[in-house]
């Protein structure tokens, strides 16, 4: 391949009536024309690569953002996720103590309820013993009577 230099240092025979030898110039002309084909040629297909390789720069800086994208979305959606599961589990709690709550409340209730009971059943048996008692003095008395006669 002829470099910049090699053109610009070219010299060509100075003939005496006509200038420079035809021969020589078309020659060089002809080396020149190749080299500058093959170069045009690498251009052009260096060209096309470079357009195709920005074209798959840009794809994949897309696909790069749509990833970067969808990270975000699941990051959130994620944070989302677990606030939503924390509130609920916050609810769950808050309902099971308050059933807790309820559950010794009513329990409180129906402990007052047998206290009264058994405070009822208490004064019950007191009369029923004051009332026995009293029926075996009366009938011991009876029997005093009896045994006197």
């Amino acid at each position: 391949m002829i470099t910049p230099l090699e053109i610009e240092d070219k010299k060509f025979s100075k003939q005496m009536m006509n200038g420079y030898s035809v021969e020589e110039v078309d020659d060089f002309l002809d080396e020149l024309s190749v080299d500058y084909s093959k170069n045009y040629k690498e251009v052009s297909e260096l060209s096309a690569k470079v357009e195709e390789l920005t074209k798959s720069l840009a794809h994949y800086k897309t696909i790069e953002e749509t990833l970067q994208n969808t990270l975000v979305m699941a990051q959130s959606t994620a944070e989302e996720t677990k606030r939503v599961a924390k509130q609920q589990a916050d609810q769950i709690i808050r309902e099971a103590q308050a059933v807790a709550q309820k559950g010794v409340e009513d329990l409180k209730q129906e402990i007052k309820i047998k206290q009264i009971e058994l405070a009822d059943i208490k004064k019950q048996f007191d009369i029923y013993k004051a009332k026995m008692e009293s029926l075996l003095i009366s009938q011991l008395e009876l029997l005093k009577d009896v045994n006197k006669d």
